[in-house]
């Protein structure tokens, strides 16, 4: 499927960042973006996606900043509306600091805020439809406080090295321009129509068994309910267990048959009573983190919305398995 006018993506970065933004924009689009004027901000470039469910070549509008609370400002405000209805991306690109230069660590936690505080109020945190990344470029080999400080605002911190590195950390996952490129392809970039709630909550609430039209209690006629008020989202026992049987499973060369829906061929199924290694036990965490943290910032939504917000998490655990 070609997508014809997909949504946008929305790249920003300090004002004196403008070298790490150029780099990004190269290593994602494969070509260097071009300057309106003397400057990156206000100019666009495509980024071409193609999958095999669809192809697009999605905008991506560079945007260079000054003061990130103003910034923010401008973007909440009502004239942006129009903005913010065609964003499918938000992705701050930023120089990782060391632990001595406190100023430009204030520096980028203020831009990952502001810019936090956008995707937040104005495009709908957790319920979006889209992809917000964080891409630090540099060495430092302690990244926690910047996933952490990313995760905050609903963000994915990929950091993106100078020199080579391998393409997958210890859980097998990708890293880096690779890791940030997937996350990119697996977005629905397509424009949703005026009564869409977007994503692919459609499907996966079919695939579920739930109607529309479900009771006052939240509960579908057929399908399972998806509480968000507990850690699995209504999920009951066998089901989660299904879930953290996948975990196990995925590295065990049977992740095409998961992710396809279909029950897994390979021979690489785990005994119930095995014990789990270390690097898996730390990834079954990591999944039931990102559920747990769904949980907390989806709280003050209304319950219809909530379902969705769970809804989607689930599903985006399934595929990063």
């Amino acid at each position: 499927m070609d997508i014809s006018n997909p949504r946008r993506i929305l790249a920003v970065s300090l004002a004196d960042s403008t070298q790490h933004l150029t780099r990004v924009i190269k290593d994602l689009t494969g070509s260097h973006p071009e300057q309106t004027s003397t400057s990156l901000a206000g100019s666009s470039h495509n980024l071409s996606l193609k999958t095999p469910y669809y192809t697009a070549e999605v905008p991506i509008w560079l945007d260079l900043v000054a003061s990130p609370a103003e910034w923010a400002a401008s973007f909440l405000s009502s004239e942006a509306k129009e903005v913010l209805e065609v964003l499918g991306g938000v992705m701050i690109v930023f120089s990782l600091p060391l632990k001595s230069q406190e100023d430009e660590t204030k520096a980028a936690r203020e831009l990952i805020q502001n810019v936090g505080k956008v995707v937040k109020d104005g495009l709908g945190g957790w319920s979006w439809d889209g992809v917000g990344l964080c891409l630090g470029v540099g060495e430092i080999d302690d990244v926690d406080e910047w996933e952490d400080c990313c995760a905050e605002w609903g963000l994915e911190f990929v950091q993106v090295r100078n020199q080579s590195v391998p393409g997958r950390n210890e859980f097998g996952e990708k890293t880096g321009i690779p890791r940030a490129l997937e996350a990119l392809e697996s977005n629905d970039w397509s424009q949703a129509s005026g009564g869409d709630l977007g994503s692919d909550f459609g499907d996966f609430e079919t695939e579920l068994g739930i109607k529309k039209d479900a009771d006052a209690e939240g509960k579908s006629e057929d399908g399972p309910d998806l509480d968000p008020e507990s850690l699995d989202f209504g999920f009951d026992r066998d089901d989660f267990a299904g879930l953290k049987q996948a975990i196990w499973n995925a590295g065990q060369g049977n992740d095409e048959d998961f992710l396809n829906g279909e029950p897994s061929t390979g021979t690489g199924k785990r005994d119930e009573d095995e014990d789990l290694n270390e690097d898996e036990i730390r990834k079954i965490e990591r999944m039931m983190v990102k559920l747990q943290a769904v949980r907390d910032t989806s709280a003050g939504l209304p319950e219809d919305q909530r379902k969705r917000v769970a809804a989607k998490a689930v599903a985006e655990v399934m595929k990063e398995l």
